[in-house]
C-alpha cells in the first residue's frame, strides 16, 4: 500500500471530490480491500455509513483505480 500511495501524488475524496495528498488526509477508511482518503472526518463518516453509494459514483466518473 505504501508504494501505491507514493506513486499516486493526489487522491480525490469520494464524498466531496476534493483533491489532496494522502499525507494531508485527516481521515481514511478501507472498503473491499481498497483504502480511501478523505478531506475531513465528516466525509469519512458519510462514506462509512453507505460506501456503495460513493464507490459506485466514484467508478462512474472514472476516478477509481483498481
Amino acid at each position: 500500500m505504501k508504494r501505491e500511495r507514493e506513486e499516486q501524488k493526489s487522491f480525490e475524496d469520494p464524498v466531496c471530490g476534493m483533491q489532496f495528498s494522502y499525507k494531508t488526509a485527516p481521515a481514511e477508511s478501507e472498503y473491499q480491500g481498497k483504502r480511501y482518503y478523505f478531506c475531513a472526518t465528516a466525509c469519512r463518516e458519510q462514506f462509512d455509513a453507505d460506501p456503495e453509494r460513493y464507490v459506485r459514483a466514484h467508478r462512474q466518473h472514472g476516478s477509481r483505480r483498481g
